[in-house]
């Protein structure tokens, strides 16, 4: 009886999975497609720019600092896969007035046509304990980090639901997922994103438009070798057990996601067991990932204390658990968004 039982639920699965495709988003197609990148002059906004640019789309790329912005469009542009393509550069702080982001939306607009997909990439990342970071530190992260994504979202979202259709993505971090040590400033800032993200999702979803919300490691950037100048030692000592990533590795998996229309999108096996592990009720797009999430709900209701109070180590055995416990779903999940 058991083994009817268990052959019943297998055989229930695999026809989810099979089914899954039918009903999931419908990709969106890059060639020719309008491409925003906030943040894209450096690190992962420049590489998601050339990552959608090798597909054939059409990018505005969105900084403060115009000298960069040069820079980046003249790399980006080796990458042309045919003489039509344009890169826009347009210099502008995205977090500090929304109506020269809204102008400026308006401009790249008129020149690229309609904003397929938007990627709010501009971020800032500063680390310190609690009180020794300076009280204007932590409104400067949320206006660069939080606001500097809202602006140019409310900018591009009334044409995206008049056409009923696009892609809007928020990069934000793990330590958007889960607080660390050091980052008592940083990860509320990128927690608000999820938050956004969420409920945006809700309203725009009966619109064709989807939401991906990224959480990358460690990523070998300028903001990275900024940031670890000031990063205190116990910080350091967490982030070297994850590794650092390259920005074009990051960048793949970020655009193959938003493309899926994929609500999260984490890097490597780690990232994946992260997402999974604290997911809570986040959207899905996909019954792949609703099983994947729903067979960890029991097990992150178990750990959730533990899991945000203690160090990386115990948290790599956490992971650990999770995936002997449910190995078989998981990873079949894995690969089928490989």
């Amino acid at each position: 009886m058991l083994l009817v039982v268990a052959a019943f639920i297998v055989a229930f699965v695999l026809l989810l999975y099979m089914i899954s495709p039918l009903i999931s988003p419908k990709p969106l197609k890059l060639n020719g497609a309008h491409v925003v990148v906030t943040g894209g002059s450096s690190g992962i906004g420049k590489s998601i720019a050339v990552e959608c640019y090798k597909q054939g789309a059409f990018i505005t790329l969105v900084a403060r600092d115009e000298a960069k912005l040069l820079q980046a469009k003249k790399e980006v542009e080796k990458f042309a896969i045919n003489d039509k393509q344009v890169v826009l550069c347009i210099s502008v702080d995205v977090s500090s007035d929304y109506s020269q982001v809204e102008s400026v939306i308006k401009q790249a607009q008129e020149k690229l046509g309609p904003v397929d997909m938007l990627v709010n990439c501009a971020g800032l990342a500063i680390s310190g304990k609690f009180e020794d970071v300076e009280v204007d530190r932590f409104k400067k992260l949320m206006e660069v980090n939080y606001l500097g994504s809202v602006y140019p979202t409310r900018a591009v979202i009334t044409t995206m639901k008049e056409r009923r259709m696009g892609r809007i993505m928020f990069v934000s971090s793990q330590a958007g997922q889960i607080g660390l040590f050091g980052y008592t400033a940083y990860s509320p800032s990128k927690f608000a994103l999820r938050g956004l993200a969420e409920s945006l999702q809700m309203e725009i979803k009966p619109y064709n438009i989807y939401v991906t919300v990224a959480y990358p490691p460690d990523t070998e950037t300028p903001g990275l070798a900024e940031e670890n100048k000031t990063k205190p030692l116990e910080t350091k000592l967490i982030s070297e057990t994850s590794g650092v990533c390259q920005p074009d590795q990051v960048a793949k998996i970020i655009v193959r996601d938003a493309v899926q229309g994929n609500f999260n999108s984490s890097v490597g096996p780690d990232g994946y067991m992260l997402s999974a592990l604290t997911c809570g009720m986040s959207p899905v797009t996909s019954i792949t990932e609703g099983l994947q999430q729903a067979a960890f709900v029991e097990l992150y209701d178990r750990q959730r204390d533990s899991l945000f109070s203690c160090s990386w180590p115990s948290i790599k055995t956490v992971f650990g658990l999770a995936a002997l416990g449910a190995a078989s779903l998981t990873f079949g999940a894995y690969l089928t968004q490989k």
